[in-house]
């Protein structure tokens, strides 16, 4: 179709001119590291501590960007992301990796937050796929046993929050200080999941395929409510703890969870998740506004909206709008993916680099939130353009 090569034109644009190169240019910081901010006005702030988060989430979005394009410079920027993990992040006394550095890359926070070992497989999966360095895989594999040895919850399935650097108990869970302080949450799973995706994706061993299995039924059976929203937090036990809705990860999930069922490759589960998808797709969808944008979240007991856009939840739309078209054939979901473009377009873009972290309520830029930082990273951005230069759809 026409409209979906001029899609992929204009998002390979946005991914190798904009995206890409202000993560090369502007990130690393001579050392072979990479710096911990860049705030919303686009100034660098040199002092600020190194989080796993984003180097993971680089390491993924420039080893995938080197699997889809081929260029060394893309390598060489995931090359040295791999080393911080390895020489930096990763623990050699007890595994896993730690929360942060400081600015010159020594320990900072030492806590085992899942989440952030999700994400450090994600990377290195994605980093051993498109290099065949072996080292990565087997860093992959052994941070695979430490969330498996140390998060899962055998009882009641599921998986536990964050640890201590020992990985004894710790009071104080929270992913950030915005969330509840809940053994269980959706965001964890959901990304413990992606990682393990695309750890199996490579390496095809039973015993991960029994963890992926059963967390795609976490999901099916306790994570997405009967209206089609996630439910986020939760006790020990799977009872929900919150009624917040938040229309970015319900569209996020949506197509994650296909991407998980199409890998396992079993045609029953498949079938289970793809009713879900639509189902969670269509809940999202209540978040969408006339101008083809996506508000953050909602709040049915304060009936409070949070009417933000937020710049993951854009892209994870554009994505998740695309998958419903290739699961539906609706012309409808292709235009609402469209929409969502041609607004990322004419309102996120920042003049001189990456997208803003969000537009207010008022339609003016958020220019207080970070550019580049421990949560704003190039992954959500990049895997939209990416995922929409490997479609199939055209």
């Amino acid at each position: 179709m026409e409209r979906l090569q001029q899609l992929r034109q204009e998002t390979r644009t946005e991914l190798v001119r904009d995206i890409l190169p202000f993560w090369e240019h502007r990130m690393q910081d001579g050392t072979g590291g990479f710096h911990g901010r860049i705030d919303g006005k686009g100034r660098l702030d040199a002092d600020a501590p190194k989080g796993a988060i984003l180097n993971a989430r680089i390491l993924w979005t420039f080893a995938s960007a080197y699997r889809l394009l081929g260029d060394p410079a893309c390598e060489t920027v995931a090359r040295n992301a791999f080393t911080q993990i390895r020489d930096r992040f990763y623990d050699p006394v007890y595994g896993g990796v730690f929360w942060s550095l400081d600015a010159v890359g020594q320990p900072l926070d030492t806590k085992k937050q899942f989440y952030a070992i999700a994400f450090a497989i994600y990377g290195l999966a994605e980093f051993f796929r498109a290099t065949g360095e072996e080292e990565a895989l087997e860093l992959a594999i052994r941070l695979f046993r430490d969330i498996e040895g140390h998060s899962l919850d055998f009882e009641k399935g599921g998986y536990l929050e964050a640890a201590a650097r020992d990985w004894s108990p710790i009071a104080d869970m929270r992913l950030s200080a915005k969330d509840r302080n809940d053994a269980k949450t959706m965001n964890t799973h959901l990304h413990i999941l992606e990682g393990y995706t695309a750890l199996y994706r490579v390496w095809k061993d039973e015993g991960l395929r029994r963890s992926l299995t059963a967390l795609v039924r976490i999901f099916l059976d306790r994570i997405v409510r009967n209206d089609g929203h996630l439910g986020l937090f939760f006790d020990e036990d799977w009872q929900a703890q919150s009624e917040t809705v938040s229309y970015g990860h319900d569209i996020e999930a949506s197509w994650l969870l296909c991407e998980t069922a199409e890998e396992l490759g079993d045609p029953a589960l498949l079938a289970q998740v793809r009713a879900c998808s639509m189902r969670t797709a269509d809940a999202a969808a209540e978040g969408l506004q006339s101008d083809g944008s996506m508000i953050y979240e909602s709040d049915p007991a304060t009936v409070f909206s949070d009417m933000e856009r937020h710049w993951w939840v854009q892209a994870e739309t554009v994505v998740g709008c695309l998958n419903q078209y290739r699961l539906r054939g609706e012309e409808a979901w292709l235009d609402r993916a469209f929409a969502n473009w041609r607004y990322i377009k004419k309102h996120l873009l920042c003049p001189d680099g990456e997208w803003y972290w969000s537009i207010r309520a008022d339609g003016t830029p958020n220019t207080d939130d970070d550019r580049a930082g421990f949560w704003k990273c190039p992954y959500h951005n990049g895997r939209m353009c990416m995922e929409i230069l490997a479609s199939t759809l055209a």
